[in-house]
């Protein structure tokens, strides 16, 4: 026989373990649930706030104004040329940056492209470097020290001036042979430093001041080579007007390096402008004269 009220005890020791075990279920998936949406939900937040950053990001950017490369090249270029020892057009207009057809393995560096004619053609900002660069070298050493060379017609009158502004020895149309080496001379003297014009045309003394060690400061043209010079300036040197030019600056440095006060004429003088103003004005006189039958 059943006993009624052992049964029940069971079915209510069974049905309690199984609500138990029912209960600790839920609380296991409500957990689960919890600690899923816990991460989840932390998870969403982070991206959320990544989202949030890139698009506050983007919108500044927006904002800010981003200066393109080339705008940001010619800026600097600007800025290079505003530090020129002359303004850019002075430069062009005398034909300093003119070279040659021959162009030295020397110069290639200093060149910035060819002419349709074939004419090189020098980098402007780095014939302003050299020139300062040499202003520099140059006043190292006192006016007595330096001769300048200058054998080509097209620079005597440059050379000549900045000889008398600074006092430095100057040898025009011809040089001595022999008055920096040859001890036995009555003309003999020693210097420091030899200024040549053009190598090819300046180069007995050229030989003769490397013959004896000392220092060079040379104008190179693109068909000229610099080695063995201690510091060169590059550009035309076969022009009056580009000759005039690197004279002009040479004595303006030099004269405020070592503190000479001088008298200085204007860039007009160097390059010839006030003479060649003077001739056309005569011409047109002339014309007139002419025309009116005076």
């Amino acid at each position: 026989m059943i006993d009624i009220k052992k049964a029940k005890e069971n079915t209510e020791e069974f049905s309690g373990k199984q609500l138990e075990k029912a209960a600790e279920s839920q609380v296991s998936a409500d957990l689960i649930k919890s600690a899923e949406a816990e991460s989840t939900t932390e998870e969403k937040s982070l991206e959320e706030k990544k989202k949030e950053v890139l698009k506050k990001a983007k919108e500044l950017a927006k904002k800010i104004e981003k200066p393109k490369t080339e705008e940001l090249k010619e800026k600097i270029k600007i800025k290079k040329r505003a530090d020129m020892l002359i303004p850019l057009g002075e430069y062009v207009k005398s034909g300093i940056y003119l070279g040659t057809r021959v162009v030295t393995p020397d110069m290639k560096p200093f060149v910035y492209r060819r002419r349709a004619d074939g004419l090189a053609i020098f980098n402007t900002d780095l014939i302003d470097e050299k020139l300062k660069e040499s202003i520099e070298f140059l006043s190292k050493f006192d006016p007595k020290d330096i001769i300048v060379i200058c054998k080509r017609q097209a620079g005597w009158k440059a050379v000549e001036m900045f000889g008398k502004i600074t006092g430095i020895r100057v040898f025009t149309k011809k040089y001595p042979a022999g008055i920096l080496t040859n001890t036995s001379l009555p003309d003999f003297f020693e210097n420091e430093l030899t200024i040549i014009t053009d190598a090819w045309l300046d180069k007995n003394a050229l030989n003769d001041t490397l013959n004896i060690k000392k220092n060079v400061l040379m104008i190179c043209d693109t068909n000229n080579f610099s080695k063995k010079t201690d510091q060169i300036i590059i550009g035309n040197n076969k022009s009056p007007k580009s000759l005039g030019i690197i004279f002009y600056l040479l004595t303006k440095g030099y004269c405020k390096a070592k503190g000479i006060k001088a008298d200085i004429p204007d860039l007009d003088w160097w390059t010839g402008e006030i003479e060649e103003k003077g001739i056309r004005e005569k011409i047109a006189l002339s014309a007139k004269k002419v025309e009116f039958g005076v």
